[in-house]
Parts: C-alpha cells; sequence; structure tokens
C-alpha cells in the first residue's frame, strides 16, 4: 500500500482574516488599527499592513501570462532587458569612442543628444561607425524642430548598413519640452505635421520608436507616481488621437510611440506602476482598433530619478538608484539607464559611468534578475497596489481628457501647475522629515565639505532651451534636497562655520538620545557638533561651552529635569549664545514665559528652524 502524503500545513488549522484582526487589535492595546497600521499613500489610496489570498480573488488581473493582452504581466515572455548608457562627450567623434568603449564593457543600448547642426549623414555615420546596428540599440535626441532630419538620415544610415529589419532604436521627438520646462506654448497643427513628416521618414524602419513620451521629466521635478503614470497615459493618448484624426493608421502610430519614463525609490509602488500602466495603454490603443495589437504593447525606457539625487553624500545615491533600478527590472521594463551618482553636482567621470553600468550587471549576472518573468505576478500585495495605482492614474487620465487633452493642458499650465504642486508638498515633507533623504535632512555628515566638487553644467545644444518663456507656466526643476543644500553651502561659504554644543545633563538615557537627535538636527545645516558624555552641574557645562566659543548650546535632558535645568541654564547663559532645548517638554509655556523661545523635536520643520539660524549667526 503506497504511504499516503501528509501536505504541508495540513496539520494547522486555517486561520479567518478575523481572526488575525482580532490577534493584532489584542496587541495594539486599544490604539486604533487604521492609525498605527494602515498607510494613507501620496497617490490617494489607504495600504493595508496585510493582505490574504481573498484580496486578490476578484481581481482579472491575475488571469494574464507574460506577452498575453493586456500585457499587464510584461510585454514579452523573457525578461532581458537592455542596459543603456547615455553618452555624454563634446564631440560626434568622441561620443562614438566612448560609446564603443561602453559597448565592449557589456552595454547594450546607448543614448546620445546631438546639438541641432550635428544631424547630418555624414554625423550620423561618424557618430555610428563600428557599431552593429542589428545588436546595439540606438537612441538619438536633438532639438525637435531638427528631428525630422535626424530620423530621416538615422533611418537611411540603418538601411545602408542592412539592418531595417533588426535595429531597435528612437528618435526622441518631444516638442513638449519648451513647454514643460519653460512654459513656452505649443501649436499642435505643426507638431501633427511634423510627426507624420517623421513617421514617413522612417517607414523603411519596423523597429524606430519616434514619438516621445518624456514622462521622466515629470518624475525628476516631483511627481507623484500616479501622476507620472496618468500623465504619461495622456500624453501616449494625445499622440494617437492627433494623428488618427490626421487620417493615419492606428497600428502605425503605436507602434511609433515610446514611453520614457522615471524610477523613484517607492520600490513596490514602482514595481506596481509599470504593470498598471502597460494593462490601461492596451486598452486605450485597443480603442483606437489598431490592426495588430503589436501597437497595445507600451515600450517602456525607464531612467532612474534625478530629484531625489543629493550633492552630499553623494554616494547614498547608489543605494536610491540600486532600488529604483530594481523595480524597473522585476516590473519588465524594456530597458534601463541608472543616472550615474555623481550627477547633480559635476559631468559624470569614467567612474561614475562605470559603477552606473556596472549596478544592472549586479543585477543580471550576480542576482539573474533577468531570468525571471514577472516574478511579482499573483502577490496579494503587489496585485493590489497594480490595481490601486491603475484605479488612481484612470481617474487623472479621464480629468485630462476632460480638458481637451494632454496638449491642451500643458498649453493651459495645468499639467505644470499640478506637478509643481507636488514638488513643494514634497519639499514641505523634506523639511519635517515626512520623506528623508539619507545624509542631507537625516544622519548627515557634519564635517563634509562639498562646495569645491560642484561644477557648472550647462545644455550646451545652442539652441537657447534653457531660456524661459513663461516661468509661471513651467516645472519647478529644483531637487529634493535644494533647500537643504543650500543652508550647507551657505555654511561652508561664511567666516566662521557655527559651533554647537551639547550640554548633555541628567537622565543617562534621555540627554544620550537627544544629543544625538540634536547632532543629526544641527548637521543638517553644516554646523560644528561638538558633543559630550555629560556634566554634573548646569554650570559646568555651561563653562565648558564658553569654552569651546560655542554659537548654539542645546540643553539635552529629560522632560521633567527640563522644568529646573532650562531657566538655570538660560540665565548663566546670559545670551552670550543661542540657547536650545531638545524636546517639547509640557512646561514648555513656563519657559517661553522666562524667554525661552527654541525648542527643536520630532514635529519641528527642520528646514525652517535652521534657515532662522542661519540668518542669525552666519556672517
Amino acid at each position: 500500500m503506497a504511504e499516503k502524503k501528509e501536505k504541508l500545513f495540513d496539520q494547522f488549522p486555517p486561520v479567518t482574516t478575523e481572526e488575525w484582526r482580532a490577534k493584532v487589535d489584542a496587541d495594539l492595546k486599544g490604539v486604533p488599527f487604521e492609525k498605527k497600521l494602515v498607510w494613507r499613500t501620496n497617490e490617494g489610496f489607504n495600504v493595508q499592513p496585510m493582505y490574504r489570498a481573498e484580496d486578490i480573488a476578484d481581481l482579472k488581473t491575475t488571469d494574464s501570462l507574460p506577452g498575453e493582452f493586456p500585457y499587464i504581466r510584461g510585454t514579452r515572455t523573457d525578461n532581458e532587458w537592455l542596459t543603456r548608457q547615455e553618452i555624454i562627450a563634446d564631440s560626434i567623434e568622441k561620443a562614438n569612442e566612448k560609446a564603443l568603449d561602453a559597448i565592449s564593457k557589456g552595454v547594450n543600448s546607448i543614448g546620445y543628444r546631438l546639438p541641432k547642426n550635428s544631424v547630418g549623414i555624414d554625423d550620423i555615420k561618424k557618430l555610428l561607425k563600428g557599431i552593429d546596428l542589428t545588436k546595439i540599440e540606438v537612441n538619438l535626441s536633438t532639438c525637435h524642430n531638427h528631428c525630422v532630419e535626424l530620423a530621416r538620415n538615422l533611418a537611411a544610415v540603418v538601411v545602408e548598413a542592412g539592418a531595417a529589419e533588426t535595429f531597435r532604436g528612437s528618435v526622441d521627438y518631444n516638442p513638449l519640452r519648451g513647454a514643460l520646462k519653460h512654459g513656452r506654448d505649443i501649436d499642435t497643427v505643426a507638431i501633427a505635421a511634423q510627426a507624420r513628416e517623421i513617421i514617413e521618414a522612417v517607414k523603411d524602419v519596423k523597429h524606430l520608436r519616434v514619438l516621445a513620451v518624456d514622462s521622466d521629466m515629470l518624475t525628476n521635478v516631483g511627481a507623484y507616481i500616479y501622476q507620472e503614470m496618468g500623465y504619461a497615459l495622456a500624453w501616449g493618448a494625445a499622440w494617437m488621437t492627433l494623428l488618427t484624426d490626421a487620417g493615419m493608421d492606428a497600428t502605425e502610430v503605436g507602434c511609433r510611440i515610446k514611453f520614457n519614463m522615471g524610477v523613484s525609490s517607492n520600490y513596490f509602488m514602482e514595481l506596481a506602476k509599470f504593470r498598471a500602466a502597460r494593462m490601461l495603454w492596451a486598452q486605450i490603443v485597443e480603442q483606437y482598433k489598431p490592426s495588430c495589437r503589436c501597437a497595445c504593447k507600451m515600450h517602456v525606457h525607464a531612467s532612474t530619478s534625478r530629484f531625489n539625487q543629493t550633492i552630499y553624500d553623494a554616494h547614498v545615491n547608489l543605494l536610491r538608484s540600486q532600488t529604483e533600478t530594481m523595480s524597473a527590472a522585476l516590473a519588465g521594463v524594456d530597458s534601463i539607464t541608472v543616472v550615474p551618482f555623481d550627477t547633480p553636482y559635476k559631468t559624470p567621470d569614467a567612474f561614475s559611468e562605470r559603477i552606473a553600468r556596472n549596478q544592472q550587471f549586479l543585477l543580471k549576472e550576480e542576482s539573474h534578475l533577468d531570468k525571471v518573468v514577472d516574478p511579482a505576478g499573483g502577490s496579494y500585495y503587489v496585485e493590489t497596489l497594480t490595481v490601486s495605482l491603475a484605479n488612481e492614474a484612470w481617474k487623472l487620465f479621464l480629468e485630462v481628457e476632460e480638458k481637451g487633452g494632454f496638449f491642451a493642458a500643458v498649453n493651459q499650465g495645468l499639467i505644470q501647475a499640478a506637478v509643481n504642486e507636488s514638488n513643494k508638498k514634497r519639499h514641505t515633507d523634506m523639511a519635517r522629515r515626512k520623506e528623508i533623504l539619507l545624509g542631507t535632512n537625516q544622519f548627515p555628515n557634519f564635517n563634509e565639505m562639498a562646495a569645491e566638487k560642484i561644477e557648472k553644467d550647462g545644455c550646451g545644444c545652442g539652441c537657447g532651451c534653457n531660456d524661459a518663456n513663461n516661468p509661471e507656466k513651467a516645472l519647478n526643476a529644483s531637487r529634493q534636497a535644494s533647500d537643504f543644500e543650500k543652508l550647507r553651502l551657505a555654511t561652508e561659504r561664511a567666516a566662521n562655520r557655527p559651533k554647537v554644543f551639547m550640554l548633555t545633563i541628567g537622565n543617562l538615557a534621555m540627554r544620550l538620545a537627544r544629543a544625538q537627535f540634536s547632532a543629526n538636527f544641527f548637521g543638517c545645516a553644516g554646523y560644528e557638533i561638538i558633543d559630550n558624555i555629560g556634566f554634573d552641574t548646569v554650570e559646568a557645562g555651561i563653562n565648558a561651552a564658553m569654552e569651546k566659543a560655542a554659537d548654539i548650546v542645546v540643553l539635552c535632558s529629560s522632560d521633567d529635569e527640563y522644568a529646573a535645568l532650562a531657566p538655570e541654564a538660560f540665565e548663566l547663559l546670559n545670551g552670550r549664545a543661542e540657547f536650545v532645548v531638545a524636546g517639547a517638554p509640557a512646561c514648555t509655556e513656563e519657559l517661553q514665559a522666562k524667554g525661552i523661545n527654541n525648542f527643536i523635536h520630532v514635529r519641528s520643520n527642520v528646514l525652517e528652524t535652521l534657515q532662522a539660524f542661519n540668518a542669525r549667526l552666519l556672517k
């Protein structure tokens, strides 16, 4: 008789969601579940602390396979994404040399921005000399008014090389760049004419995509995930509507669109974004009745975020871009650019470009992420995020359509205004430490100096694209760390770097914790931190602070002890330095009545507090 095999976990009774919830409520000891454990996202929906099979039981998103419409699980049956490097060089000859070097080191996709006077066929041949166009993806851009010539000449070079059937690449025709970056008006009639001309110019090269949806522009200025996704869909739909209304075939238009999207550090949310975007885009294009569903496939290039990159503690940028790259790779995008870590303050050098390449190679060669298609498929959490994001992005998409479509909304400044509002909120959240950039507004390297490493780097295209026509209708391009970096640079350039003295006294645990908090707080402005193990008396602490020529004295103790210690310290200091109490004790009003007005705690606006100290101390 065959031995009966016991299934794993059969010995354990099933546990219902209600039973789990009862256990959690018991452990919370009266603290509201929704307040303590439910996360309200910036995307407008709640995220629960746990998900179960029942949460995805009715979702249709789990029914398809990779490569199947609506492509939620990917447009391919493999995950061989392309590793792309943006070639930065001051001449075509040097760009070719640099591209060949990158290719020899494993890159299989290159990007390059050509000056407007260097888009001739001879220029293209020089740029692509020695590059196998049947194996290497080529992505070129220039000022949009010269994209027709660029596309025509690139197509001619590809055909001449005998690579028309196998070539993969793009020409970044984005006539909205000036409108989004500088508030210029756009002419949809002229855009339609140019777009038709470009598509006609590349008709012999099947896989050359020329209609850009550059939603990475929005991510790089602080747009939330649902905003980038919703606006990207609206942008793509604007191309479909504009050109099909002009008589072009929906399949031809759909197969010429390329989405260049950003990736932020919200790991699972970004992973879900690409899955949801593919699903919605497929259904949008299907409404235009293309003759082939290949037009419904969303071709996506992902670039890691520039918005969260920092000048100080810049190597932390590597950690951010690594998780961002993982999100994009696991989501099944077609190609990825890792923005080098030193981009915010200089032209990337050979070292930073090598590291950026290796970040992708690490995920392929060491982690084998390219060997698995849609590993998140079926995950209770990711599937729920995918649907939730899709719902919010779809609402935004419909709002844009109701206002006349994406081009009209850009012309009215509606897109810019909405993204700028998100930028503003994210700067505020950064100031209050609701959003954290390690090394900038939390745990800074107190003694790092960065002013000397900053280099100026303009566009260099010679087209006047940096000239703002209407700043009020332009995107705010300030990075999230920019306000704190301005503080620190001001400190570096000041004649005297302020000294912050920790007057630690009383309760051992509290004084140490508050000294660490205060050091991190003032370190965000680059002040010199003088920490101490503790003093027996307030007088000894004040005397030590004056011996060190402290500009700020921070009293670090427990709430119960502040009522007696703070007035004594304030009186002994007698205005010789700024006096600060670390914490928000119950006796705050009493202390304020005695003239003590500086308190720092977890609810403080770190940026505004430090700006006020800078205004008083820097000379």
